[in-house]
């Protein structure tokens, strides 16, 4: 058996002949009414969800799952929300993070961020961006280093 397809069947990712695996995003938020609200909403739109009401909770996950994009609440306890996103930049660099509730600007670890106001349907579409537009090393280049066609700033959204 390939890495690559123990990686998936660990994920939980089953595939189909001609449909594609659902992406993962991993929810961070310390109210447990939120998270799953998050998690239904985002779950019945074609994500799969790994959710966690704690950072290091999180971490654990994040670690040992093929994570597509990172959704955390910029005021869980413990550990802020920049502080995590900060972390989980050292371990893996092209996993994008959106924070809920972070004022724009807030960080150079968040990709981005949206107010806790935002209606769902907003969340929902920066989440399909978001996961269409995850960064990684493209095939053929040189890991770390920029391409020269690629953009140097990210915009942030909020």
């Amino acid at each position: 058996m390939s890495v690559a397809h123990s990686l998936q069947l660990r994920a939980g990712r089953k595939r189909r002949k001609g449909m594609r695996p659902k992406k993962v995003v991993l929810v961070v938020h310390q109210n447990e009414q939120e998270l799953s609200v998050l998690s239904f909403m985002l779950g019945t739109n074609g994500f799969r969800i790994l959710s966690a009401s704690d950072p290091h909770e999180a971490m654990v996950l994040f670690m040992k799952n093929p994570i597509d994009l990172v959704i955390a609440d910029a005021m869980i306890p413990k550990l802020d929300g920049i502080s995590f996103a900060e972390n989980l930049k050292h371990h893996n660099s092209f996993v994008p993070v959106l924070l809920i509730g972070a004022t724009a600007g807030v960080s150079a670890y968040a990709d981005a961020s949206l107010q806790k106001k935002a209606l769902p349907a907003e969340l929902l579409e920066r989440t399909k961006v978001m996961v269409a537009r995850k960064r990684g090393p493209r095939k053929g280049s040189r890991r770390g280093l920029p391409s020269p066609l690629a953009p140097t700033a990210v915009g942030v959204f909020g």
